[in-house]
């Protein structure tokens, strides 16, 4: 079989961390365009992986016949644009997290992947995680007896991204730290618990230590080389929450700035029998009774990329078919689901029912 020719649209931070590199060591697929709207950030990944066209508009390559992949890594406004254009072309697309900025664009991508039958994979990597992987096997055991309720935290003391620029502008990233870090641990969580649905959130969204730009104090910013102190600032930087289920109910803290000097990143699956706390991103311990003893038993395992894991996924479902896997679109939307009811709680000051 000859190799998968894919596209990567959007060649900057995340294309270079994870999706070009999990690309380039996999001997099945070949990178054919690498596309940016700088010019110079296409070009320069043509020279550093040495393969591939630059291009800076999607639509030039959109209807090639050697095409079968694309990866999205654009930010939020174009996920759903560029996702559908290329499912409707009759492309398999990887697009990166979240799915869209609100709920209908997400619920469009879903529609249109159902549609025409092609494959629409979100890039909410934790379901290829090893640890993450090996919490579900224990609650899908029974280890942990009924979990009846998750909490995640997820603050920073001082980490607001990009000041002023696309990701504290609502219009073009849909939200702020809730839509950015709080995706993935609402998506971990939905994944280990067997996906329940959702069936009300209540929530409230601050944008309070952001807004006053010019004075906000920070030690280090990400993408800061977006920043633009006379940009907008319209997200949220802290937010709080509570979710019910089918399965357990899931509660939340988090923020991307706060007025506490601390990171507080983990997540805690409680159950009748034992609970877990996860570090995000690491490993995890495991909290129980034996025997009328309490005990505490501390896992550490080998791990794999959870990039490369979730990529590869991809590309072997595009070449040899089958289920759709765990990152799929009707999963993603879940999440997309619960984050939209939270803001709209967060406006209303009031529960919301999610349908």
């Amino acid at each position: 079989m000859s190799k998968t020719k894919v596209a990567v649209i959007g060649c900057g931070t995340i294309a270079n961390a994870a999706h070009i590199p999990a690309y380039m060591k996999n001997d099945d697929v070949e990178i054919k365009y690498f596309c940016d709207l700088i010019p110079e950030r296409a070009q320069a990944a043509v020279e550093k992986y040495g393969c591939g066209t630059a291009v800076t508009d999607y639509h030039d390559f959109l209807n090639d016949p050697e095409i079968e992949a694309v990866s999205v890594c654009t930010h939020n406004d174009f996920h759903s644009i560029i996702s559908i254009d290329f499912l409707r072309a009759g492309k398999n697309v990887f697009c990166e997290k979240p799915a869209a900025r609100i709920l209908s664009e997400a619920l469009e991508m879903q529609k249109v992947a159902h549609e025409t039958g092609k494959i629409l994979n979100i890039g909410v990597v934790n379901r290829f995680n090893t640890y993450v992987n090996k919490i579900k096997e224990i609650i899908d055991a029974g280890e942990l007896g009924e979990v009846y309720q998750v909490y995640a935290s997820f603050r920073a003391h001082r980490s607001i991204p990009g000041l002023g620029g696309d990701f504290t502008t609502k219009a073009s990233s849909g939200g702020g730290c809730l839509i950015d870090w709080g995706v993935h641990y609402l998506d971990l969580i939905l994944y280990c618990c067997g996906d329940p649905a959702p069936l009300t959130a209540s929530g409230e969204a601050f944008s309070k230590l952001g807004v006053d730009m010019k004075n906000y104090v920070y030690t280090g910013m990400w993408a800061e080389e977006t920043k633009n102190l006379n940009g907008t600032y319209d997200v949220d930087d802290s937010v709080t929450g509570i979710i019910r289920t089918t399965g357990p109910v899931i509660s939340f803290n988090g923020a991307w700035a706060h007025n506490i000097g601390e990171s507080e990143t983990h997540i805690d699956f409680l159950g009748t029998k034992a609970g877990i706390r996860l570090k995000y991103c690491g490993d995890f311990k495991i909290y129980g009774v034996k025997d009328g003893m309490l005990t505490e038993t501390q896992v550490k395992c080998q791990t794999t990329d959870m990039y490369e894991n979730e990529l590869n996924a991809f590309i072997s479902l595009v070449r040899n078919g089958g289920e759709m896997n765990q990152q799929y679109i009707d999963r993603a939307v879940l999440t997309s689901k619960i984050m939209q009811a939270i803001y709209d709680s967060s406006a209303a000051h009031k529960e919301i029912e999610i349908k």
